[in-house]
């Protein structure tokens, strides 16, 4: 149910995203980081809303209500003083993604019955189905659906309505008229029972604990009545605020909270009566004109007016949207500013879609109402590792993060250690595979996501690249193609013929070797990698300080001890 104010009251699922992104090379294996990296503009899960449409379709929209079984955004409007020849009072049934007018209902009956063009100031409470039960001046209680051609109604005895919500039974809605409270049938505007309080015109109704808590801001008072006896049980004291301005007065429907708007701020009382605290709205000098609710998230949204007076302190012209968390009143999300939204030409409404994901706010002054999304700023829930590849080798930049809406992601690179970084061109999806260069080495990659509500970027990894490994498994150098290795014959303990080079673990074939036969191996080719003899294929190892036997079934290392001259 919208939140009521005088004659102008006011309801948000999640998409989220997750885009893999994982460092891997060819050579190696694929760890990855755990969540890290840092937020850009706004911190890493910074919840926003943020406008995605303007309809202009419904006149000065005085109410606003989100229908739970049809799902239409039903708007009780009047016409803007600028257009008075254009007929833009009445209901009017729009479609909640753009604003098409569905229908309009603008024909109702007066105090006689007659029909005559009416405005809607209050959105009483849905109909089963479709439809709505609404207010119209000034004593008119009325029903219509979309695509009705006129609305049924009575006229209420007394004076003006002053406030309205649903009744105890299906039949009946509560009204205000001025300080009296009273149940009265909806079909024929009959008084069924009524209580006159000390002062006030606004209430709320917590159907769940059959407790009306009703405004006496005069006597800066809150009065809370049973609905069973239609008698009022307590009081509580309002803090002396300002100069009086009464937003609106609310109940969460999950906690039965009373949410009282007061000038400049939203005095909050728990079921019992008990104060909770205070709500500020963001610029200090905003006041709060309506008030929805959404128990999936367990949050609150308030609608701020700027005063529309530049001449008063603090008054700038826009207005602002804030979300709080019912449990324990702190900010659930950041304040969006309302451009233009000001108090001159009436008080918002506002309407909360459940989940709370879409979130419509009225604007009697402009004539339009804005429609705003939840969004959440990118997290990082994984990031890049360090790594160390081969030149040569490919590798895969991937990381992780998730928000809503879905983030896109943008690959950057630094070449001077993290101090500045460059957008990789082309890098703009999921994954970013590369083959790795010398000149890579030290660069720092990271990856950047971004959405409406912010940027969030994941912690740097370093590549470092090392020159390919062209080693054999024994030291040996590559060899050049067709070469040949031959053995030749010398004395023991002379050096044979130009054989291949040695690692620091081993001789070289064809170097020094002792022993009784003092034969050495050399020839014109080098080693060739994994130990294997250009010429012949024939495997070979390099040996220190032992002898080399050749056999016919292939190459036989004999290791022996060198043997000793005498004389």
């Amino acid at each position: 149910m919208t939140p009521r104010h005088p004659l102008t009251p006011g309801r948000a699922g999640t998409a989220s995203a997750v885009l893999a992104l994982v460092l891997a090379s060819a050579a190696a294996g694929s760890p990855v980081s755990a969540a890290g990296g840092e937020g850009g503009d706004v911190p890493q899960g910074t919840v926003v809303y943020r406008t995605t449409a303007q309809f202009t379709t419904a006149g000065r929209v005085r109410d606003l209500l989100l229908h739970p079984d049809s799902k239409k955004l039903y708007a009780g409007s009047d016409d803007l003083p600028e257009t008075t020849e254009t007929d833009e009072s009445g209901l009017r049934v729009l479609e909640p993604a753009d604003g098409k007018v569905r229908s309009t209902v603008s024909q109702a009956p007066g105090p006689t019955g007659a029909l005559g063009r009416r405005a809607v100031r209050q959105l009483v409470a849905p109909l089963p189905g479709d439809g709505a039960v609404f207010v119209y001046p000034l004593r008119g209680i009325g029903t219509a659906k979309d695509g009705d051609a006129a609305a049924a109604g009575a006229w209420v005895p007394g004076g003006p309505v002053t406030d309205a919500a649903p009744g105890p039974t299906p039949s009946t809605v509560l009204v205000a008229q001025g300080s009296v409270l009273s149940e009265v049938d909806i079909a024929t505007a009959t008084v069924r029972r009524s209580l006159t309080l000390e002062g006030g015109e606004r209430f709320a109704y917590d159907r769940t604990r059959g407790t009306v808590w009703f405004t006496d801001l005069g006597n800066r008072r809150l009065h809370r009545v049973d609905v069973t006896t239609f008698q009022v049980t307590s009081s509580v004291e309002l803090p002396p605020v300002g100069d009086g301005f009464a937003g609106f007065t609310e109940v969460d429907p999950e906690t039965g909270a009373v949410w009282v708007g007061l000038d400049t701020l939203v005095v909050v009382h728990d079921a019992s009566g008990k104060r909770l605290g205070t709500v500020k709205g963001g610029g200090g000098a905003d006041m709060p004109c309506a008030a929805g609710f959404d128990a999936g998230t367990h949050e609150a949204f308030v609608v701020w007016q700027d005063t529309g007076d530049t001449s008063q302190p603090g008054s700038d012209g826009d207005g602002s949207l804030t979300v709080h968390h019912t449990r324990d009143l702190t900010q659930a999300a950041e304040p969006a500013v309302l451009p233009g939204n000001h108090a001159q030409s009436g008080s918002a409404a506002v309407a909360v879609q459940p989940g709370g994901a879409t979130v419509f706010v009225s604007d009697p002054a402009a004539g339009r109402i804005t429609r705003l999304e939840r969004a959440t700023s990118p997290r990082i829930v994984r990031g890049p590792e360090d790594r160390t590849v081969t030149a040569g080798a490919e590798v895969t930049l991937t990381a992780q993060a998730q928000g809503t809406p879905p983030p896109t992601v943008a690959w950057q690179v630094s070449t001077d250690e993290g101090r500045t970084w460059q957008a990789v061109p082309g890098a703009t999806s999921a994954t970013y595979t590369f083959r790795a260069a010398a000149a890579d080495n030290g660069r720092r990659y990271r990856a950047e996501f971004g959405n409406g509500a912010g940027v969030s970027r994941t912690g740097p990894a370093t590549l470092t690249v090392t020159a390919a490994d062209t080693t054999s498994g024994g030291g040996g150098t590559t060899p050049t193609p067709g070469g040949t290795a031959s053995p030749t014959r010398g004395t023991a303990g002379e050096t044979g013929g130009s054989g291949g080079s040695a690692d620091t673990a081993g001789a070289s074939a064809g170097g020094s070797a002792g022993g009784a036969s003092g034969a050495t191996v050399g020839g014109t080719g080098t080693i060739p990698t994994g130990g294997a003899l250009a010429s012949t294929g024939t495997a070979v190892a390099s040996v220190a300080g032992g002898a080399l036997v050749l056999t016919t079934a292939g190459w036989v290392l004999v290791r022996r001890g060198r043997t000793r001259r005498t004389g």
